[in-house]
């Protein structure tokens, strides 16, 4: 794991920070609305974004004298890129497990009947 993956996930680990982060899915958001959502001021949402931004999940931009947060693809693209080689793995392994051959079953000797065969057969 890289360094950067490692200080994302740690990052994220903070339920708050993590709130934060999913509240920016799709969408850029300033302090004051993040902070609307949450049940922590605004200097705790801004200390929060402070530290998404440092490990590389979230960027800002000024919009006249407010910052809109929204998720850094590229920084997001790193723990994407983590996981994947987790689901590749398991993918791979599952492609393997399906591709063995599967042993027979025994055939029986005797075939099931219909019902209306059976009928037949009793009379």
């Amino acid at each position: 794991m890289t360094y950067q993956v490692s200080q994302q996930l740690e990052a994220l680990g903070d339920p708050t920070r993590r709130a934060i982060f999913e509240r920016l899915a799709g969408v850029e958001l300033a302090v004051v609305d993040i902070a609307s959502t949450l049940p922590v001021s605004r200097p705790a949402v801004s200390q929060h974004l402070k530290v998404l931004k440092e490990v590389g999940l979230v960027t800002d931009r000024s919009e006249g004298t407010r910052r809109l947060y929204s998720i850094d693809r590229a920084g997001l693209a790193a723990i994407r890129d983590y996981f994947d080689r987790f689901w590749d793995t398991a993918l791979d392994a599952f492609r393997r497990a399906a591709e063995e051959d599967v042993p027979e079953r025994p055939s029986s000797s005797k075939r099931p009947t219909s019902r209306s065969n059976r009928k037949e057969q009793k009379k």
